[in-house]
């Protein structure tokens, strides 16, 4: 069995994985992103194909119209060449002006006749005239004999020439040495009345020709040469012959083949291919970042939504009211334990300002002016108690913090409330503020009882010498024998009987309703020895007294203190009574630097361990007829005097010790007090005596 790893419940990385539908839209997205990218590979092939076979077809289309130009070309040079030959052959059929120049003649010549080195030789031949009767005959009987080949082609021109009635060409001769130039002949008939004239003859060549007529701005880019027979027939015979133009003249069969020397592809379709291409990459590089930021928003949701849900865990568990409110007191926000608090749905409280509806009515005032503090400066760490009502009336009390809400940059919004309920302690509070309160009174109660019924011992002095001293005054004045010295002498001794009885009867009334303690300054050695000593006097029993070496001034209501101390004395001394040791009672007081003890010891059977903590509880007494308020009442009383109380072993009697430990006087100096003490003597008499455990 594997151990479970002990942090595996705080594995908050739970809430960050992605849930199956995000991760099924990464997936589309990504097939999607896929498809979209081959797409654009398609696209760009069929783009560089497009190209590619557009670029061939343009080529090709003008490389055909170059062709087309360059054989109209030559047959327009041609054709006006021979209409120059036709114009000189009427002008020269004159045998005396063969061989005249044709400037002489003003002759408007065209290209082929004007171009030097294209029409090599020409010159009229009558009909019937012999060759060697002209220069020209006698150019032409040499290249005849060149070859029979040669003399046939020439003689067929002739021929063609007088029977078609229109120019013929002859050649190229064959005879010719290898590598000269290319040499054709042209004949032009000429006819007067239907006869047949005779020939114009022109020996011309062709490759001073095709570059005459040719432009340089053509030859830039292509070149042009003359084709043989056995190029032309090879090329007949390729089914995808090289680009090659016919002359198309009469009688020759020949060609010029065309080729292109400067690729001259047109940069339209390219620019916008490459301009297609950066577009292309462009919007890669555009998607590829549009993915990263998408996968970055995905993560970044995924994150958001786990903080939501953790956040919304959080609310929904938590049992403190959260609130919002900016800077002008409008609520923000409220979470469902603060509108469970208040009984409102967040859609009646977001939005809303000062008065709240949760206020109560009679409070709005107070709350206002509380609200208005709040929004301005907050709360302090102890936070501000306030009331609620809830909206099916009851009120609800609240503990509310506030802290400052600000933005990520730190500007400030508004507060964040922290409001805790806190009906149930104040509930608990006032219960029991309220069951101690009826215990103080059950205890005063009990006390008056104890009081009372020694109360009417205490008031029986003064009220019976009153009484003595009227029946006497009575007598005295029916008899006549009491003059006005002895007169008021009584008057003003039963005036101070009765003031006793009277302040006697102020302090138990004043003790019975809670009245403040009057303090005063008091000399604990001088309180005691008139507090004990008069025990020591009446009691058979033993008290022992030991007081401090000087004055001990602390300040204390004497009535109550006096009050405790006969408390404390008494149970001593009944709890004396019941050790088996001889009865014994020491008070003693010793003087400390800021504090004095005032202890009572016995030499009972003592207080049993477990019952240290309860003697001094209410209604617990270890006497068969004890209510249990004495000690309970002395330690309130030494209680209200900033002092304690302790219950311990008594080490010298063996019994119960009794320790009260009270805060000396402030402005007591070595122990003298400054101002003159004020005793109040005659008012300790009349203290309840028997108020034990």
């Amino acid at each position: 069995m594997n151990p479970t790893p002990p942090d595996a419940l705080l594995d908050f990385e739970l809430l960050t994985r992605p849930d199956g539908g995000s991760g099924g839209r990464g997936r589309r997205a990504t097939w999607w992103l896929l498809g979209l990218l081959l797409m654009l590979a398609v696209a760009v092939v069929a783009l560089v194909l497009y190209l590619q076979t557009f670029e061939a077809e343009e080529d090709q289309r003008r490389k055909t119209a170059d062709l087309q130009w360059l054989e109209q070309s030559a047959r327009f040079h041609f054709r006006r060449l021979e209409d120059d030959l036709q114009v000189l052959a009427h002008r020269t059929r004159d045998p005396s002006r063969v061989g005249m120049d044709v400037q002489a003649e003003g002759v408007q010549a065209g290209l082929l006749l004007r171009e030097p080195g294209v029409v090599l030789v020409h010159g009229w031949l009558p009909a019937g005239a012999a060759l060697k009767d002209s220069p020209v005959g006698r150019a032409l009987a040499q290249d005849q004999g060149l070859q029979s080949a040669d003399g046939e082609a020439l003689m067929v021109m002739q021929d063609v020439a007088r029977e078609l009635r229109r120019p013929a060409y002859g050649g190229p001769l064959n005879g010719l040495t290898p590598g000269s130039m290319a040499i054709i002949w042209m004949a032009v008939p000429l006819f007067d009345r239907g006869a047949f004239s005779g020939h114009y003859l022109a020996r011309l060549s062709l490759q001073d020709a095709v570059r005459a007529f040719i432009p340089a701005w053509f030859t830039d880019s292509h070149e042009v040469s003359l084709m043989s027979e056995p190029q032309l027939a090879q090329a007949r015979r390729d089914p995808a012959p090289p680009d090659q133009a016919f002359l198309e003249l009469p009688g020759v069969d020949l060609a010029l083949q065309m080729r292109t020397t400067i690729s001259d592809s047109p940069t339209v379709p390219r620019t916008f291919f490459l301009v297609a291409l950066v577009c292309l990459l462009g919007m890669l590089a555009a998607l590829y970042a549009l993915r990263r930021d998408f996968v970055k928003r995905q993560r970044m949701e995924v994150q958001l939504k786990a903080q939501v849900a953790l956040r919304m865990a959080m609310e929904n568990a938590a049992t403190i009211g959260l609130r919002a409110w900016d800077r002008k007191g409008r609520i923000l926000y409220v979470n469902r334990a603060f509108c469970r608090m208040v009984g409102f749905e967040p859609k009646d409280l977001i939005g809303r300002s000062a008065p709240m509806p949760y206020w109560p009515p009679g409070m709005v005032a107070e709350l206002d002016l509380l609200h208005r503090g709040v929004t301005a400066k907050g709360t302090d760490l102890a936070g501000v108690e306030v009331q609620f009502q809830h909206k099916s009336g009851h009120l609800v009390d609240v503990l509310v913090h506030e802290a400052p809400l600000t933005t990520a940059t730190g500007e400030p919004l508004g507060w964040m409330s922290s409001v805790l309920d806190i009906s149930e302690r104040k509930r608990a509070e006032r219960m029991a503020a309220r069951q101690q309160e009826k215990l103080e009174a059950s205890g005063r109660l009990v006390a008056m009882g104890e009081v009372a019924s020694t109360l009417a011992h205490e008031l029986n002095q003064p009220l019976g010498a009153l009484s003595g001293f009227a029946n006497g005054l009575l007598n005295r004045l029916r008899q006549g024998r009491l003059s006005d010295e002895e007169l008021t002498s009584v008057v003003e001794r039963m005036e101070q009987l009765s003031a006793k009885a009277g302040r006697i009867i102020q302090r138990v009334n004043a003790f019975a309703r809670r009245r403040e303690m009057s303090r005063q300054p008091l000399d604990l050695n001088a309180f005691l020895r008139r507090v004990i000593e008069p025990l020591q006097r009446q009691r058979a029993g033993p008290i022992r007294l030991r007081l401090a070496s000087r004055p001990v001034w602390i300040e204390a209501d004497a009535l109550l203190l006096e009050h405790a101390v006969l408390n404390l004395v008494h149970n001593a001394e009944h709890w004396a009574q019941q050790g088996e040791r001889e009865p014994l009672v020491q008070i003693a007081l010793e003087d400390g630097l800021t504090h004095c003890l005032l202890s009572v010891s016995d030499s009972g059977p003592g207080v049993a361990p477990d019952q240290r903590d309860q003697v001094f509880n209410a209604f617990f007494s270890g006497k068969d007829d004890g209510m249990g308020m004495g000690l309970a009442i002395c330690r309130s009383v030494i209680e209200a005097h900033h002092g304690v109380i302790d219950v311990t072993p008594a080490r010298e009697l063996g019994g119960a010790c009794f320790t009260v430990k009270l805060p000396k006087d402030p402005q007591q100096v070595d122990g003298v007090k400054m101002q003159t003490s004020v005793v109040p003597d005659q008012e300790t008499q009349g203290l309840p005596k028997d108020l034990s455990r």
